[in-house]
């Protein structure tokens, strides 16, 4: 019997929403996807820098997230790269979500896509406010420190 060889757990990060935003609360859901897209994924052909999640006559989008197409894909069936995938949660999780987006600076953004233990395609969002520049001036020389002293740990043994 051969052995199997195991499964890596893809994940692809949004680091941008982290940099741009304070994170509230997480939530995940289910990604509606279109013929070649999850081998896409599979690649790595994924793309989250500058996509965003809105809420459309009570359904969840995610919108301007990025997957490029295959090469072994058909040629006559290609969906486009950019297209609005809509997002698969409850209806009562969806209304809680509105529920704190329609107050002010609060929007949803992605943080991870990623394959979960059944193996589908799942996108963890988040609640999230928008940071001041001085915020990100902040987290910037809070990381460096870190960055430094960790730095200063490593050479002193």
């Amino acid at each position: 019997m051969a052995k199997e060889k195991p499964k890596k757990n893809l994940v692809f990060k949004n680091k941008k929403a982290f940099h741009d935003y304070f994170i509230l609360d997480t939530y995940e859901a289910g990604v509606q996807l279109k013929g070649s897209e999850v081998k896409a994924i599979r690649e790595g052909r994924v793309n989250l820098k500058d996509s965003f999640v809105r809420i459309i006559k009570g359904e969840l989008f995610l919108l301007n997230m990025h997957i490029s197409h295959l090469s072994t894909a058909h040629t006559t069936f290609r969906p486009d790269e950019r297209r609005d995938r809509k997002l698969l949660m409850h209806k009562k999780e969806i209304a809680k979500l509105f529920e704190k987006v329609t107050k002010d600076g609060i929007t949803i953004v992605p943080l991870k896509l990623y394959f979960n233990s059944k193996n589908l395609v799942k996108v963890q969002i988040a609640t999230a406010q928008g940071k001041k520049l001085y915020d990100k001036r902040e987290d910037l020389k809070a990381k460096t420190m870190q960055r430094e002293t960790q730095q200063a740990l490593k050479n002193y043994k």
